[in-house]
């Protein structure tokens, strides 16, 4: 299957298994991440997606670029869509997604990257938004995602020139949150293992609040973290995690 989603551990594991293409992205393949990432919603007893591309050269090297030539204006725009339709689910999962971007991250590559909550890249890491050299622009999230990351003036150079961006200007402008030495896969368990432990239903708010930023006036930003905290306050966690302190002992959160 080109599309692989299995639960290990406390983990779900979304493989891209289309090494021979470098893990491209066909509008099959798009369909087939949609539906991994409906299971992945309702699945019991995961704290975190994990998301990465097989083999060793690509994460995944974005669309596959034979669909593209000679369509209608109409399937070219929900082709669009779509990917949009799809990253966005991947955005707005319950639990928090990690990119573990090992080789070329292209086009629908890295704004697949973009719309999970946190990215790691291998030293060999490669992003890239290369649409304008075939006089195309990003059209799965880029043009939102990227500014919102890094900032408008980094992504509209990145995005108007289509250069590469290596590992380490990638962890520099903010791209990614680490550069991962040794096992990915591993790294990336550990990583996700930092915030996994806490309240899964107290995590989802502060997402919640920290993704409407970008989104809504500073007012209105603060409206809403306001009902969230409150909302978080009311959890069972909260009340765990307060007795906790004050006892000086380790809480433990029963994601309620």
């Amino acid at each position: 299957m080109a599309v692989e989603l299995k639960k290990e551990g406390d983990f779900a594991v979304l493989t891209l298994n289309r090494p021979e293409a470098l893990n491209a992205l066909s509008f099959s393949i798009l369909r087939d991440i949609g539906r991994a990432l409906d299971e992945v919603a309702v699945m019991k007893d995961i704290r975190a997606l994990l998301v990465t591309g097989a083999g060793d050269k690509a994460f995944c090297a974005g669309a596959d670029i034979k669909e593209l030539r000679g369509r209608a204006l109409v399937d070219q725009k929900r082709g669009a869509e779509l990917g949009q339709s799809v990253f966005a689910r991947l955005h707005s999962l319950p639990v928090a997604s990690v990119a573990l971007v090992n080789g070329y991250a292209f086009g629908g590559g890295s704004e697949l990257a973009l719309a999970c909550t946190f990215r790691l890249a291998s030293p060999s890491a490669i992003f890239g938004l290369p649409e304008i050299k075939l006089g195309l622009i990003p059209g799965y999230g880029g043009t939102q995602r990227l500014p919102r990351l890094i900032g408008e003036g980094r992504a509209l150079e990145i995005i108007m020139t289509g250069r590469n961006v290596k590992a380490d200007e990638a962890e520099l402008i903010g791209l990614v949150n680490a550069i991962a030495e040794g096992d990915l896969m591993e790294v990336g368990r550990e990583f996700a293992g930092k915030f996994t432990r806490y309240s899964l239903p107290v995590l989802e708010c502060a997402r919640r609040a920290v993704q409407r930023a970008g989104d809504v006036t500073l007012d209105e930003g603060l409206r809403i973290e306001a009902d969230l905290s409150t909302l978080a306050f009311r959890t069972a966690d909260a009340e765990e995690g307060m007795a906790a302190f004050e006892e000086k002992r380790k809480a433990e959160f029963k994601d309620g």
